[in-house]
């Protein structure tokens, strides 16, 4: 089923792809980006192939990527290293240049630069299928001429910075500097239903620090108020396929009042989460708080493994057996509950068995030193981070049925079988479509308030009848602190809430979707 399960993984992305319709701005002072679903084309499997093989090793990669340093530094790729963008489902048209020239991009609030193809862009083949823009087509454009790199976990794009008119919703935002990309070697955009990327972040973390189109579209005054909100239909019989409003919120999309949340650090829409329940029980993970950011770029919901394990646990996902997991759960399983037991203190179990060190807060891989091979001090190390990390899931998940009063033998049979449900390496997991309703409701706090999502927002389904496949929604992220444990709550979440996105007082604000 696994071996099945990722042509189908990529492809049930590909068949919620979305075609840009713009709409006229109403007397409301709100200016409207529609968006438009596309039926999945039959024959784009093969190429969904190729991305979910050519995915599977660039996720591997992304583990060098450890989210170091401070927001915005150059070698500080963080989270966009982990988008895979063939995953991205809405879309929208804008126009640069004078005349404008037409592009179709992702509005992804988990970045901040503004990319399409240049015509300067020879010798990537990705540039030959979609749109490019010609600089000597435009009246209006300026040279820049400053180069420009943005690496993402399914690929890379380079190119350089220019200057022009760009039209988004009718609103014309003048002298934007964007990248035209010369370089687009990964496959992923070669199948990509998308041109490029207009990002919506704040510039903090944008390539070159360049101002953001919508801080443009604040300074230069075109917006009625600081705010954009995302509506997503997630109605998959309905053609159309959502809004993304600039100014302020149409009250026709969401019901009820919004529950907002400040804006924790600049760079995403981050925030500060509460706990993440799954049937009202509390996955203990988050019990003390986990940072969140909203993403409209991610398709899925990520999280930290831990939790991942324990929802795909509850809802009878089948991933990837994890034989390090196991492996821990065997050898340390009976002295990490005897520790708990003599009341010793979890952050330290793991350091305490050498598993980890400790660095006074929580306990940190302990790297292994190596002089024979640095390739295999590299493997070493690979393999204790992933059983320092095993071992910390472990500690809270036996902690969790400690409180429960069950017996030492039921705790590592549940360790070995949320061992079980750990996601595999593309973070797809399957599930049984005929078991949704008896599947749990999992829950997000966020600002005291509890969103629920239940199993037929969070999983999702291709095809119908017995030739149906379901998958989880949910996949895994690992953060570090300070800045981890974090959740990315992509459009899973943002389908289900409307998500206001409020520059001028920095917050961020969920309410039912209408």
């Amino acid at each position: 089923m696994g071996t099945m399960l990722k042509p189908i993984t990529a492809a049930i992305f590909l068949c919620l792809f979305l075609l840009p319709l713009v709409f006229a701005a109403p007397n409301d002072g709100l200016v409207r980006i529609g968006l438009k679903k596309r039926k999945f084309d039959q024959n784009n499997r093969v190429a969904a192939q190729f991305e979910s093989q050519e995915g599977e090793s660039l996720r591997a990669s992304i583990k060098k990527y450890h989210l170091r340093g401070n927001l915005g530094d150059a070698e500080d790729i963080d989270i966009v290293s982990l988008k895979n963008y063939m995953d991205a489902q809405y879309f929208g048209e804008i126009g640069i240049g004078t005349p404008p020239q037409k592009f179709t991009v992702i509005f992804d609030t988990g970045s901040s630069n503004l990319w399409v193809p240049s015509s300067k862009c020879y010798f990537s083949v990705a540039c030959y299928f979609h749109s490019k823009y010609k600089s000597g087509h435009s009246s209006t454009y300026k040279k820049n001429g400053k180069s420009a790199d943005i690496h993402y976990g399914t690929g890379a794009i380079s190119g350089f910075f220019s200057q022009d008119h760009v039209n988004v919703g009718g609103l014309v935002v003048k002298d934007q500097e964007f990248i035209e990309a010369t370089k687009e070697p990964s496959i992923t955009f070669l199948v990509a239903k998308f041109d490029g990327i207009l990002g919506l972040g704040f510039q903090e973390i944008s390539v070159g620090k360049a101002v953001p189109v919508w801080y443009s579209m604040v300074n230069q005054g075109l917006v009625k108020e600081p705010v954009f909100s995302f509506w997503f239909n997630r109605n998959a019989d309905e053609d159309e396929g959502g809004e993304i409003v600039f100014g302020g919120v149409d009250p026709k999309h969401y019901k009820g009042e919004h529950t907002y949340v400040p804006v924790t650090q600049k760079g995403y829409w981050q925030f500060d989460m509460g706990d993440v329940l799954i049937d009202g029980k509390t996955t203990g993970i988050c019990g003390s708080g986990c940072a969140a950011i909203a993403d409209s770029g991610t398709s899925l919901l990520a999280g930290p493994t831990g939790i991942i394990a324990e929802v795909n646990h509850a809802i009878g996902a089948t991933g990837v057996v994890s034989q390090e997991c196991k492996a821990v759960v065997a050898q340390y399983g009976e002295t990490i509950i005897d520790m708990l037991l003599a009341k010793d203190q979890p952050r330290k179990i793991c350091s305490q068995i050498g598993l980890c060190t400790f660095d006074g807060s929580r306990g940190v891989s302990m790297g292994i030193e190596s002089v024979v091979n640095e390739n295999i001090q590299e493997l070493a190390g690979g393999l204790h981070d992933a059983m320092c990390s095993t071992c910390e899931m472990a500690v809270v998940w036996m902690q969790n049925q400690l409180k429960q009063n069950v017996t030492q033998e039921r705790i590592l049979n549940y360790a070995n079988e949320l061992c079980e449900r750990l996601p595999s390496p593309m973070g797809e997991s399957a599930v049984d479509c005929g078991s949704l309703s008896t599947m749990p409701n999992v829950s997000f706090t966020i600002g005291g308030k509890v969103f629920d999502l239940s199993p037929e927002q969070y999983v999702l389904k291709v095809g119908e009848g017995e030739v149906a496949q379901c998958i989880s929604g949910f996949t895994a992220i690992d953060v570090p602190p300070p800045r981890g444990p974090l959740w990315i709550l992509g459009d899973v979440f943002m389908g289900r809430f409307h998500t206001v996105f409020d520059y001028g007082n920095l917050r961020v604000g969920f309410a039912e979707a209408a």
